[in-house]
């Protein structure tokens, strides 16, 4: 039974209990997903209820994950349902607990004021802005933005973290940023914002069947 309880896993040749990262990003992704379509709900529809059932889903899978074993929250059973095949990126276990229970906190509060009390603010908008950032950095970057915070509150060294950030070394040639490339992400702003505003109008206009003549504001109007 200890060994069930035990965060993290045990590998040969690492030192200290870790997951695979692999199946944490795509945890990740599948939980910014479900929230993001749930803020889409409220902003365009102004309903709740999909939110109310994502942050009831996003308590239960960390406690999971927290307060019994990892390999037992279910979007990470279905993570490693998804990326089964490809070869593990193991990372330290600790700093994963230390930014899971951040998470844990804040869906916490989510579910205290919009499930249990039925309400919303500025506080619960904050708290969904911020899960929404840290997920969407995990699965698309593979930056744990709580991990971070793990050094400064543990006086252990962090080990095995994702792309051995926590590692001090030299960038190789392929990873270095010229100031041209730099001037050409600039310049794809600017071309950006040149075009909103030189044709905002046209861009605008809802589009028409491509083997019709109906608009889209047409069709949706009742009859």
């Amino acid at each position: 039974m200890a060994k069930e309880k035990m965060f993290g896993e045990r590998v040969e040749g690492y030192e200290v209990p870790v997951l695979n990262e692999r199946e944490i990003r795509a945890s990740a992704g599948i939980l910014f997903l479900f929230m993001f379509m749930a803020f889409m709900s409220i902003v365009f529809d102004e309903n709740f209820l999909l939110i109310k059932y994502v942050i009831t889903a996003f308590v239960v899978d960390f406690s999971s994950r927290i307060f019994f074993n990892p390999k037992f929250a279910p979007s990470l059973i279905i993570g490693r349902l998804i990326v089964g095949r490809q070869t593990p990126e193991y990372v330290g276990a600790a700093q994963k607990k230390f930014a899971w229970t951040i998470g844990w906190v804040l869906a916490t509060i989510m579910f205290l004021l919009m499930v249990l009390m039925n309400s919303y603010s500025f506080i619960t908008g904050l708290i969904c802005w911020t899960c929404m950032i840290f997920t969407f950095f995990e699965s698309v970057f593979g930056i744990c933005l709580g991990c971070m915070f793990y050094g400064k509150f543990n006086k252990k060294k962090t080990r095995y973290c994702p792309g051995d950030v926590c590692v001090v070394k030299i960038r190789q040639p392929i990873q270095k940023t010229s100031s041209g490339q730099v001037a050409i992400v600039v310049g794809f702003f600017i071309f950006m914002a040149s075009v909103a505003a030189l044709f905002n109008g046209h861009l605008s206009a809802n589009p028409t069947d491509l083997f019709g003549s109906t608009q889209i504001s047409e069709m949706s109007e009742p009859r």
